[in-house]
């Protein structure tokens, strides 16, 4: 009998494409997907750091685990990976002993078939490797305590290639390929070059073969992914910067839609804004995220621009792609936050009217310079109140952008079954705006033109302009 895998996504786009990476590798080794950890033999749980209380929803997790154990007699193989993994390192195996088989870093996933298969072999059994960690596991039974071997891998690797053929992808219309790992800005707040080590370029081979790759595979829109993706300059041919990859994708056949995430907004461009003026397959959607419309907050976060500068961006932008949809991130009460400073966020969300914004209530992370050298001095009941009055105002901002929708027609890429309604269709504007529409699941993949007739805050729904 073929043996079973399951991983567990949390986070970001980048942690889906780990995921992506660790599937591929796992059915080369001999597994089969499983559809709930009852079913598998290994539990991989991909963690975030970024967010609030990611650490916490990890060991709730692995508590879930240990009771399946305890309950059902089902004990798989478990490995923690990701950032929370990286940051968190061999402290996974105190605070929840004998759960975790396997820590494994963000940037040793090729290591983990060859981990899981160590612990299969060793678990239980009380021998202990070289370099591994020892804690107790409650049997079935719920207490016989018996010692076994815990692997570590936390090895951060400089070589960032991926072997073509390996990622096993989950999504049928959407291929995500990364440019760059790690980060090097070290704002203030966060985790990221802590958890995914320094800024590495892939080469600018690797990723149009990927790219090709996804196009022979019947993708048609492919989304690259960087910390700051639009910092990217090719370590294999020094004339290429992000708006030439961008370029040579675009050459690529088979390929519809080009996206991508985060850019910065030290790094766009001239010569990146004419890239997206010139080539129509790339989407006309830029996430900016400024993180704080106040100054003295830009300065506190290192985010090393100005209110007014950003501002000035986003004019100079919106003049060379007026029909451009920006979204971005903020966050509210960070240390020091003055009433007069969130003013200043809302005034800027006003200012700039985003079509999408992730907010998030500052919470500390682990080894920033905000958790050492800054107090979290803002009330959680003041971060509530700020988040829930700049997410009304957007919430007015979305609805009143998506009923101009209204009536017009705009070109869909079908990615999916609606979550709204089974015989419904789901999918996206060049501009990022959801649709919803009827229509059968053969158009998965395809390009529809949809007439929209009705607009909410989160999305719209319209009816295909003929028949398919």
């Amino acid at each position: 009998m073929s043996r079973k895998y399951l991983i567990e996504t949390f986070g970001c786009q980048m942690n889906v494409h780990d995921s992506e990476r660790m599937a591929g590798l796992l059915e080369q080794a001999g597994f089969e997907a499983a559809d709930d950890a009852g079913d598998a033999d290994v539990v991989v749980i991909n963690t975030c750091s970024v967010r609030e209380r990611a650490e916490e929803k990890l060991y709730t997790r692995l508590g879930e685990l240990r009771q399946l154990a305890v309950e059902q007699g089902h004990d798989p193989i478990v490995a923690v990976a990701g950032c929370v993994a990286q940051q968190e390192g061999a402290a996974i195996f105190k605070r929840a002993p004998g759960v975790a088989d396997v820590v494994i870093g963000t940037q040793a996933l090729r290591r983990l078939p060859m981990l899981v298969e160590q612990a299969a072999q060793k678990k239980g059994t009380g021998v202990i490797l070289p370099g591994s960690h020892v804690a107790e596991r409650v049997d079935a039974g719920g207490t016989k305590m018996t010692p076994v071997p815990f692997f570590l891998d936390l090895t951060a690797y400089d070589d960032v290639t991926w072997p073509l053929g390996v990622t096993r992808r989950s999504d049928p219309v959407k291929a995500y390929v990364t440019i760059i790992e790690g980060c090097n800005e070290f704002c203030s707040f966060c985790v990221v070059p802590y958890t995914r080590g320094h800024e590495r370029m892939r080469r600018k081979a690797d990723i149009l073969a990927e790219v090709r790759e996804a196009a022979g595979t019947g993708h048609r829109e492919v989304q690259l992914l960087g910390q700051i993706v639009n910092h990217y300059a090719a370590p294999d041919d020094p004339a290429c910067d992000f708006a030439a990859l961008l370029e040579a994708i675009h050459a690529i056949d088979g390929i519809d839609r080009i996206r991508f995430a985060s850019p910065h907004p030290r790094h766009v461009t001239s010569a990146f804004l004419a890239a997206m003026a010139r080539l129509p397959k790339i989407c006309r959607h830029l996430h900016l995220p400024v993180q704080s419309g106040s100054t003295r907050m830009l300065d506190a976060m290192r985010r090393r621009y100005t209110r007014e500068s950003y501002l000035d961006l986003v004019a100079s932008v919106r003049e060379r792609l007026p029909d451009v949809a920006l979204s971005t991130d903020m966050i509210v009460g960070f240390p020091g936050e003055s009433e007069a400073d969130f003013e200043d966020t809302l005034s800027l969300t006003a200012a700039v009217g985003y079509h999408s914004i992730f907010s998030f209530k500052y919470s500390e992370r682990p080894n920033t310079l905000a958790e050492k050298r800054l107090p979290d001095d803002v009330p959680a009941e003041v971060k509530t109140r700020r988040i829930m009055a700049l997410q009304a105002l957007q919430r007015d901002i979305q609805t009143s952008l998506h009923e101009r929708l209204v009536g017009q027609e705009v070109a869909v890429l079908v990615d999916a079954a609606s979550r709204r309604r089974a015989t419904e269709l789901s999918g996206r504007t060049s501009t990022n705006v959801v649709v919803n529409l009827p229509g059968s699941a053969d158009w998965i993949g395809r390009i529809v033109p949809v007439r929209i007739e009705r607009a909410g805050p989160h999305s719209v729904w319209g009816q295909p302009c003929r028949s398919k």
